[in-house]
């Protein structure tokens, strides 16, 4: 699949917001403790992802109630469902200028009763966007980090309506980021995840 820039400008990809907050104390700080043990910025890209991948649990693994969706709170609280962590993942990568971007899977629920969309990131390295899923492994689930072919939690299924969304964005879909505002718990919000873009 040929992933889509949003924009062409790529500075884009390494801008701070209220969501991808990477100038705040708490990012900067992980940062500076993840890149002491890198040797480039590839190391770093993936020690930034197994940080994000295992350490934050996804909220829907541990049944936590709690919802984040700004990257600072995500490594505050040490929680999050996909979009959260892909946040969280974008905001240390841009912390260290590494472009990186916001993507999405739409997937069916696990009982087949609908859909709902996935967060994912694309970093870009050698001239080329490279997607990566920081959900957090699980029975079933063995995402790792790539450059050489993706190693996502899943690949879509077009039997099942599931797809991939090529488009790489700067900043949060408004969709994805309305829905995670308005929850005012995980349960409400397991309700009310977008089903399509």
């Amino acid at each position: 699949m040929e992933l889509i820039q949003q924009t062409p400008d790529l500075s884009a990809y390494l801008i701070a917001d209220e969501v991808i907050d990477h100038h705040h104390p708490r990012i900067r700080q992980t940062a500076a403790h993840l890149a002491k043990g890198a040797t480039d910025s590839y190391a770093y890209a993936r020690a930034a992802f197994e940080y994000v991948r295992d350490t934050i649990p996804h909220s829907a693994d541990t049944g936590d109630r709690r919802v984040t969706w700004r990257a600072s709170d995500v490594l505050e609280q040490g929680t999050g469902i996909c979009y959260a962590k892909a946040h969280a993942l974008t905001a240390l990568l841009r912390a260290e200028d590494i472009p990186t971007a916001l993507c999405y899977q739409r997937l069916a629920h696990d009982d087949g009763d609908g859909h709902a969309v996935h967060g994912l990131v694309a970093v870009r390295f050698h001239g080329a966007w490279h997607r990566q899923d920081p959900r957090g492994n699980k029975p079933g689930v063995d995402a790792r980090f790539s450059l050489t072919g993706e190693r996502l939690a899943w690949v879509p299924d077009p039997r099942a309506d599931e797809v991939d969304y090529p488009l790489l964005y700067a900043a949060p879909h408004p969709a994805v980021l309305a829905t995670l505002r308005a929850a005012p718990d995980r349960s409400y919000l397991w309700k009310t995840l977008p089903e399509t873009l």
